[in-house]
């Protein structure tokens, strides 16, 4: 069996980076670029950050931010409308997983108009043609979406969320500028840093895990539990710090695939459009419980990860049990809610039968069923 490595072509980190777009741009020739944001960012100025530079160079440029947090199949055709009416040859993606995942599903469809249905691109789609040329910008710490090759949209139709895999959508280009970070308020900043972390542990105990997965998941790891809390705090070191650990998880996930607590997660902001980080974290802790007898030795290295000591002297047991604890500790401080007042036990079969048919559920470590899902979901419910 042989295993892949798909990365971004090229990355930029650190304080500043967003200065690079411009001279990117010139350099591949881009004519017009349809800028993909979404509508919070455009009214408080951060998108302004980017087009400020994109108009002192004298690139044209259209904006496009009919964006929901969770997007949606609709979202997508609009913006593949807007695209085609403006005659843009590049996109430059600016948000969190929102405006990313949206830039994905556009960038596709332009460059493969076979899947203009949107629906189709679930699961592994037969794309022939990489998506238009992007530059990816996050504005939160947390989805990696500017160097995974999955994005989700929500069919509002059906009520669910469905995932794509798609190594034809990953961005050219990241910038991954923590100033662009600087305005996340508190709970956004905590809630797309367990999903951070939600994807560094469910990529290093996936089934597909292995040796270079592994080296960006534990590191990811560490860096979220060093960073997290101050970063809520918006101290810039620790801002810095998330804004790596996100892309460093989102190198190894995006290649190994993720587990049950993300497939669950996406049902819930399906149904009930709880955030999607806040769902990651509700449902982290109970599903490493649920898992942990299946991942061998690795949760005392995600213990160690997370800082806690002694781990070496600890039984099997008792390692597993720091592991999940310095996880809900975590949680707990960054004032991530442990329940879920929406989940309602009629909705239980068919909020099971949407988790266990995602696209996430077969790289858990543990095998599921239906009726073992329904019983997790009991554990997040008030």
């Amino acid at each position: 069996m042989s295993n892949r490595i798909i990365l971004n072509m090229v990355s930029h980190h650190g304080k500043g980076a967003v200065k690079e777009i411009p001279v990117i741009a010139k350099t591949k020739g881009f004519s017009h670029i349809f800028v993909c944001t979404d509508p919070d960012l455009l009214k408080f100025g951060v998108t302004k950050k980017v087009t400020d530079l994109l108009d002192e160079a004298g690139i044209a440029y259209t904006v496009y931010s009919h964006i929901k947090p969770n997007p949606t199949i609709e979202n997508v055709r609009d913006g593949v409308a807007a695209f085609k009416e403006c005659g843009a040859d590049s996109i430059v993606a600016i948000g969190g997983g929102s405006s990313m995942d949206t830039a994905k599903a556009i960038g596709v469809i332009i460059t493969n108009p076979e899947f203009e249905d949107v629906r189709s691109l679930e699961g592994v789609a037969p794309t022939k043609n990489h998506a238009v040329p992007t530059i990816a910008v996050p504005t939160t710490a947390g989805t990696a979406a500017e160097v995974t090759i999955n994005y989700v949209i929500t069919d509002v139709e059906k009520e669910r969320k469905f995932v794509c895999v798609d190594e034809h959508d990953i961005p050219e280009v990241a910038i991954v500028d923590p100033d662009m970070m600087s305005s996340m308020p508190k709970g956004l900043t905590a809630a797309t840093g367990m999903d951070a972390l939600t994807h560094a542990i469910e990529g290093y105990t996936t089934k597909a895990a292995w040796e270079m997965t592994d080296m960006f998941h534990l590191e990811a790891i560490r860096l979220i539990a060093k960073n997290l809390r101050g970063a809520v705090e918006n101290i810039p070191e620790n801002r810095e710090g998330m804004a790596l650990a996100q892309y460093v998880a989102g190198m190894g996930f995006s290649n190994v695939g993720l587990g049950i607590a993300h497939s669950i997660a996406h049902t819930l902001g399906a149904h009930y459009d709880t955030p999607h980080g806040v769902a990651c974290a509700m449902m982290l802790p109970i599903v490493m419980e649920y898992n942990q007898d299946f991942t061998g030795e690795k949760y005392r290295e995600i213990a160690r990860a997370m800082g806690v000591e002694g781990v070496d002297s600890m039984s099997v047991e008792e390692y597993r049990k720091a592991a999940v604890d310095a996880v809900k500790q975590l949680s707990k401080d960054v004032g991530i809610p442990e329940k879920n007042d929406r989940v309602r036990p009629e909705d239980l079969d068919r909020l099971a039968q949407d988790a266990f048919d995602d696209a996430c559920r077969p790289g858990n470590p543990r095998d599921t069923s239906v009726e073992e899902l329904k019983e997790l979901y009991k554990k997040v419910m008030v």
